[in-house]
């Protein structure tokens, strides 16, 4: 596992966004502040990732077709303990439940500022390095 001593561009981001359009601007801002990212359309796409990848942090929306992200940042915990967990959302009562299911887990609430992700992911990740957006 990485330390927050570590530079910000040795971090890998796993982002689980159902909407396409959405998945490619999350994916821009993050790799533009320096963020490795994999981007997949599910939480049963990003399954492979948790078990195989050395991933830093689960990004993923809660609400998607198969496996909602709640269901996804548990398989999360039992195959990448050390993985961080953050949720984005448009709803504001899933919030709620993700807060209750996955007590560590921070949770942005769409619309947010990309500026805002970016530095929600450094708090998370423990990093100091200043956002370039």
């Amino acid at each position: 596992m990485r330390t927050p001593m570590d530079d910000q561009h040795a971090f890998t981001i796993l982002l689980a966004e159902d909407d396409e359009i959405m998945r490619t601007y999350l994916t821009t801002a993050l790799e533009k502040a320096g963020y490795h990212v994999i981007a997949v359309e599910s939480g049963v796409a990003a399954m492979p990732h948790l078990e195989s990848a050395d991933i830093d942090l689960l990004l993923s929306d809660i609400v998607m077709p198969e496996m909602d992200g709640i269901e996804l940042a548990q398989h999360c915990n039992e195959l990448s303990p050390h993985t961080k967990v953050m949720f984005i959302t448009g709803f504001a009562a899933v919030t709620l439940k993700a807060s209750r299911e996955q007590p560590n887990a921070k949770v942005l609430s769409k619309p947010f500022h990309l500026r805002d992700l970016v530095l929600e992911v450094q708090r998370t990740l423990g990093d100091r390095a200043q956002a370039s957006l």
